[in-house]
């Protein structure tokens, strides 16, 4: 991956995202299902794009937490899924559209206090805590957060009941 020249950096005007026009693109913008670059592409552990480029927009959450949902039934994944996010300025938009689909579904989901952000490894960490005890309905979760992406960036990493770490 290429660092950008002005990594570590102080941020200037250019660098700015303009907020609320990238959440109207979020609710707004149908992708393009013929378009390759607006389709769920999944890369290290999840889907990451931008509402800008109609690559990560509420008609992808839905359908990937769809997916998910359905994943959980044929695996038999009965469990809680702890859903968390991050402070990226699509992580909370993107945490209610799950939120919408897994409450539709009735999934019970297990998030942090009053909207807290919650780090992907808590997650991962919580998941494995969760199962070490083997317990009768497996735990799984969601983790909104395009990791170190710039700020107009959006993701979903999903964690199965090993919590994303490999298995030796």
């Amino acid at each position: 991956m290429a660092i950008h020249q002005r990594a570590g950096q102080q941020a200037v005007q250019t660098d700015l995202v303009n907020i609320p026009k990238l959440m109207s693109h979020y609710y707004r913008i149908i992708p393009n299902v013929e378009d390759v670059q607006q389709k769920v592409t999944f890369g290290t552990s999840g889907h990451r794009g931008s509402a800008f480029n109609a690559s990560f927009n509420q008609n992808h959450i839905w359908a990937i937490a769809q997916a998910v949902v359905d994943y959980r039934q044929s695996a038999g994944i009965t469990g809680y899924m702890i859903v968390g996010f991050d402070t990226h300025a699509l992580s909370y938009a993107a945490f209610m559209s799950v939120v919408e689909v897994l409450t539709a579904n009735q999934v019970k989901i297990l998030i942090q206090k009053e909207d807290g952000f919650t780090p992907t490894p808590v997650v991962s960490q919580a998941i494995v805590s969760a199962n070490a005890s083997k317990p009768a309905a497996l735990i799984d979760g969601l983790i909104i957060t395009p990791s170190h992406n710039p700020p107009q960036d959006g993701g979903i990493k999903y964690n199965p009941p090993h919590g994303g770490y490999s298995r030796r």
